[in-house]
């Protein structure tokens, strides 16, 4: 069980599920009524547009799914690993991230598909960065895993086992976090467009520069 819950634990997940919230919105919304976010509903998509000969979208659906392989795969070179640990290097993920989402913007304005792949690889980035935090699942680029999980730690506490209060907040606190970004991201492009993913991308930016920080000042305090 969590002992406890760090407050920049909770801070950096939910600006992170925020950003990928938004993105994902900007996406079904822009892209083609894609999810970027997550590989479930492309793979459908993907399968779908096998199943009717659609080569075309088939191989964009691919390309997609690609992507984000691609964007994990950075992540793994930079981070290292999965497990959420100061000291890595996040903030040079964040970075690239919102550079990605930036590359994305101006693909997408010049009428280019390659935007949808830069967005696919941003959020295959952010989700690969942190997978757990002391045990506890911690994906912040979809829900399914934390809702299953939720239901299933209520499911046991009605059979009378202990509930983890702590791993139920963070999901939570990783819920609200993904629809206030979905929300954010909506409401942005129906004002600028895909123009919209500038939002998450300076939400990366600005967690680049607060985890920057907060390194900084852990530093001077084990120093003194």
């Amino acid at each position: 069980m969590l002992s406890r819950l760090p407050r920049w634990v909770e801070i950096g997940g939910f600006w992170l599920a925020a950003i990928a919230g938004a993105v994902n919105a900007v996406g079904l919304l822009g892209f083609r009524h894609e999810a970027v976010s997550h590989v479930t509903g492309t793979s459908t998509l993907l399968s779908v547009a096998v199943a009717r000969g659609d080569a075309q979208e088939a191989m964009h659906l691919l390309l997609i799914v690609l992507a984000f392989l691609l964007g994990a795969m950075l992540s793994g070179a930079l981070t290292g690993n999965v497990a959420l640990q100061l000291g890595r290097r996040y903030g040079a993920a964040l970075l690239l991230e919102a550079v990605l989402l930036t590359l994305a913007t101006v693909a997408l304005e010049r009428g280019s598909d390659t935007g949808h792949l830069l967005a696919s690889a941003a959020c295959g980035l952010q989700n690969a960065m942190v997978s757990s935090y002391s045990g506890a699942l911690v994906r912040t680029t979809h829900l399914t895993g934390l809702v299953t999980d939720i239901g299933t730690m209520l499911g046991a506490r009605l059979r009378g086992h202990a509930l983890d209060r702590r791993r139920v907040l963070l999901y939570l606190i990783l819920i609200l976090g993904f629809a206030a970004g979905g929300i954010a991201g909506a409401l942005a492009f129906d004002v600028v467009g895909a123009r919209a993913l500038l939002l998450p991308a300076a939400g990366a930016l600005a967690l680049a520069a607060a985890y920057a920080a907060m390194r900084r000042r852990d530093r001077a305090g084990t120093a003194t």
